[in-house]
């Protein structure tokens, strides 16, 4: 078989555990060495520890937009001071959308704006939103 037609290993690109125990809706997740924790609002239940799950959802997009912009601009020699990013997830019945406006300061032309507003359709998270992702949900016993 080529190395064209081959299909590529599997690549482990992130890993997450959390725990939750009898308190609601406290979530303790570990990611590498950091402590991460979900709630939800008193509203809703809970006690308001941590973000909400949409709410880190939100997080690594905006995450990844900004490091993808970061890395684009300083390849391309440009100057961008400094980007800004808020996203909000809207759910209109049974569809489900975000929004992100990004804000970027710096001396860049309108071509180069436009670039950077395209490289941030094309992100690792924003592809990976867009096309969906399998979910293998699986059960062990304790």
């Amino acid at each position: 078989m080529s190395s064209e037609t081959s299909v590529p290993a599997a690549q482990v690109i992130a890993r997450v555990a959390g725990t939750i125990g009898k308190q609601d809706y406290r979530v303790d997740m570990k990611a590498q060495r950091y402590v991460l924790v979900a709630d939800e609002r008193k509203a809703l239940g809970g006690e308001d520890a941590g973000p909400a799950p949409y709410e880190y959802l939100l997080s690594g997009l905006g995450a990844c937009t900004m490091m993808t912009l970061r890395m684009y601009a300083a390849r391309k020699g440009w100057d961008l001071r400094q980007a800004h990013v808020e996203l909000r997830f809207i759910r209109e019945g049974e569809a489900s959308r975000i929004e992100r406006v990004i804000t970027l300061e710096g001396d860049l032309s309108e071509e180069q704006r436009g670039r950077l507003a395209d490289i941030a359709e094309r992100t690792p998270v924003t592809l990976t939103l867009k096309s969906g992702v399998v979910i293998d949900t699986q059960l062990r016993d304790a």
